[in-house]
């Protein structure tokens, strides 16, 4: 009977072969991934935002205090430079030039105005010489010239002078005339002042003018006064004065003769005028423009063979920043290439490192979180590098400490690839070159490679001292091959960088407790002090659950000497060990090895509800730890220790009962087994294996080797093809070193004793 079949020809079956994707297809397919295109935009705003910081678009500044170059630096653009000295002069001599500010107070010459008016009216009342002597014998001698006095004269010329005088102030009309002419004299010096001398208690000022405002309108502005129009000195001007008016032109002497005595200073100076004058003299010096001194293209900055001192380091500043202030006003397309340049090679190596995780440890691209705190720091440590080095030349220190904390916090390798591409970046944005890059890699390299574990608190203070003598001696030896001479700058700068890589250390002692809680690791000094058996959860174990507590240190024995034979974490695994079961002390009569021979909780149970006893306590045991603030890493062991195995003595005894039961249903498997997960790390699978051999081997009625070593060998083989070993990395070979471990180890826990004869009493 034909069954319709056809026998499909050559050439369609090549046709229909698929083979499997190529490299280059499988890695457009990954690039394609959602997850992945936000990691490279990530990568990408972490390369921009380096760039920013370094001021990418600038060229960098290189020279170095100290550096003695080999041949003369010449300026490439024109500059200028602050003269100090020059301006300092100029303002002394802007502050010698001021004016000192005066309020003048009218008043007194109002008042002496009106005097003079009074005595005039008295001259004009009396008709002779006689009988204003009478009245006044002293009225007018006041009056007389400097010419009269001292010198006899008759009585006749006296009185002639004396008519004279009456007859230009009387009658009434006269008498006002020459009020209002002394008062026209008097009032330029009622606005200007008088003054006796200049008085200059700010320091040497104008001598030529000054200001002068109303005493009674402080608000005024001032206004410049002449000093020559104000002095009083001999009366000059006031006698100038009346001798110019035309109505006092024959009496100007006699009318200065009274007023010369009576003259007093009007202009004084009070706290406001004070204050007016220091904002006059502060106003002139700002006014002083600033000394420059210009240096022209292709003039010598600083000469060959010669330390660069503080005066040529200023000098080469200017002319960097002249230079690139040019470069802003005319090379704009210059500018934008450079920093595209940069931030392309900055991309490309935060991809290259993306790259080497995603094959070799995908521990921060497995998580976005610690993907942005890695970039964070990056951008961060490169920041902190450029300021260091502009204020204190430190920028080692930064390096130094990003490279540390990757080393605890990741492998050597991929500390060491990050390191690098920080340190390649934060040389070329100090213009460092290849030398600044040797340094910082150098050191950086000494430090994490020195690392190791950290299991005493000088651990760091050490390996900062290592890295400092390897930055003295590296400064030392690069300087030297690039011809610098051997003198106390280089030994002095050498030192400092020893000295930043010591401080290093030291500051990564007390940063390690804060990367430890911002990443979730645990050095082993953490370790130490958690393994405490005085630690909080241990003694609560001990008083609820002791046999569970002797179980713990048992496998901790156990998986230490295991995990160390394959050189994991053997300090981790042992204080996992110790927590691992913590969750039986909720519940720990529902536990073989907390029950007593004659006591079974689980004889009343079925055996899905004691499977959900035993399993629970892995829920318990990491709700427990989360309570008491244990890290992540021991929650995971504690969470991955039985991974998805199955709870078999419960299984086999459903499995019984539903064979004797006809009507029974079939059997989930998936209710008897542990909900996982499967060991993340070797250190997981190490202390899984540990704790199934320990609780197997004291069923063992003949603990001899041979028969440990099937026991141990079943067990692995189990939890193998059970595939709870395929997320943890371990090899075969890993896995056959860890059962020849533990089966040392549980041969040595029940190895034979001698059997003594009986004792005979006594």
């Amino acid at each position: 009977m034909a069954l319709g079949l056809r026998k499909s020809k050559r050439f369609e079956r090549v046709a229909a072969l698929e083979l499997p994707p190529g490299q280059w297809e499988r890695a457009w397919t990954s690039l394609n991934h959602r997850d992945m295109l936000g990691r490279i935009a990530l990568a990408l705003l972490a390369a921009l935002s380096v760039c920013v910081v370094i001021r990418a678009w600038d060229p960098p500044f290189a020279y170095r205090a100290g550096y003695t170059p080999r041949r003369n630096i010449v300026s490439a653009v024109a500059f200028t430079k602050p003269d100090p000295a020059a301006t300092q002069a100029a303002q002394e001599r802007a502050r010698s030039q001021a004016r000192y500010v005066y309020a003048q107070d009218a008043e007194p010459l109002v008042q002496l105005r009106a005097a003079l008016r009074n005595t005039l009216m008295e001259v004009a009342a009396a008709p002779t010489l006689e009988k204003l002597e009478k009245l006044d014998p002293k009225m007018w001698p006041e009056f007389q010239l400097d010419s009269e006095k001292g010198k006899r004269s008759n009585v006749k010329e006296q009185q002639e002078a004396f008519q004279r005088f009456r007859k230009a102030v009387s009658p009434q009309e006269s008498l006002d005339r020459v009020d209002n002419a002394v008062k026209e004299v008097f009032i330029p010096f009622e606005k200007r002042g008088l003054l006796t001398k200049l008085s200059q208690t700010l320091g040497p000022g104008n001598q030529e003018e000054i200001l002068v405002y109303p005493l009674q309108f402080p608000e005024m502005r001032p206004q410049v006064v002449r000093v020559s129009d104000v002095l009083i000195g001999e009366g000059s001007t006031v006698r100038d004065a009346l001798r110019s008016h035309p109505q006092l032109s024959d009496i100007a002497d006699r009318l200065f003769a009274w007023l010369k005595s009576r003259l007093k200073p009007t202009l004084r100076q009070d706290e406001q005028a004070i204050e007016a004058t220091k904002a006059e003299i502060a106003a002139a010096v700002k006014a002083v423009p600033e000394v420059l001194i210009e240096y022209s293209p292709g003039q010598t900055l600083a000469k060959a063979h010669q330390p660069l001192g503080d005066e040529q380091m200023e000098l080469l500043r200017l002319e960097h920043a002249a230079s690139i202030a040019r470069r802003h006003h005319r090379h704009i397309a210059y500018m934008l290439s450079r920093f595209a340049a940069l931030a392309a090679m900055i991309f490309a190596a935060f991809v290259l490192c993306g790259i080497y995780m995603r094959c070799r440890q995908r521990g921060p691209l497995a998580s976005l979180t610690r993907l942005i705190v890695l970039m964070l720091l990056t951008v961060g440590t490169v920041a902190a590098a450029k300021i260091a080095s502009d204020a204190w030349r430190a920028e080692l220190l930064p390096v130094l400490v990003f490279g540390m904390t990757m080393a605890i916090v990741y492998r050597q390798e991929l500390a060491l690839l990050l390191t690098g591409v920080v340190a390649l970046i934060v040389a070329i944005a100090l213009g460092h070159g290849l030398a600044g890059f040797l340094l910082l890699m150098a050191v950086s390299s000494a430090a994490i490679l020195t690392l190791g574990r950290i299991r005493t608190r000088t651990k760091l203070t050490y390996v900062g001292l290592f890295a400092g003598a390897v930055a003295a001696l590296m400064h030392l030896g690069l300087r030297m091959v690039d011809d610098q001479p051997l003198n106390q700058a280089l030994l002095t700068a050498a030192m400092w960088k020893g000295a930043w890589a010591v401080a290093a250390g030291l500051f990564m002692t007390g940063l390690l407790p804060f990367i430890e809680q911002l990443f979730g690791v645990l050095t082993d000094l953490s370790l130490l002090e958690l393994g405490d058996v005085a630690h909080p959860l241990l003694q609560e174990l001990v008083r609820r659950a002791p046999s569970t507590y002797n179980h713990s240190i048992t496998v901790g024995s156990i998986a230490e000497a295991a995990a160390e034979s394959i050189h994991a974490r053997a300090l981790l695994v042992r204080v996992g060990a110790y927590f691992h079961d913590i969750g039986k002390m909720l519940k720990p009569d529902y536990f073989v090895e907390n029950q007593r021979p004659d006591e079974n909780r689980h004889e009343t149970l079925v055996p899905a509800m004691s499977t959900l006893v035993i399993i629970a306590h892995i829920k318990d045991g990491a709700d427990l730890a989360r309570q008491h603030r244990l890290p992540q890493p021991l929650i995971d062991l504690i969470a991955q220790h039985h991974g998805t195995t199955r709870v078999e003595f419960f299984y086999d005894r459903a499995t019984v009962q539903q064979h004797a039961d006809p009507n029974g249903g079939e059997v989930d498997e998936s209710t008897y087994r542990y909900p996982g997960p499967k060991p993340q790390t070797k250190e997981a699978a190490v202390l899984m294996l540990a704790d199934a051999v320990e609780s197997a081997s004291r069923s063992l009625v003949d603990p001899a080797p041979a028969r440990i070593e099937s026991l141990v060998r079943q067990i692995a083989e189990q939890r193998l093809h059970g595939g709870q070993f395929d997320e943890s990395g371990l090899t075969l070979r890993e896995l056959r070193t860890i059962e020849k471990s533990m089966v040392m180890s549980l041969a040595s826990i029940y190895h034979g004793r001698i059997k003594y004869p009986d004792q005979r009493t006594a």
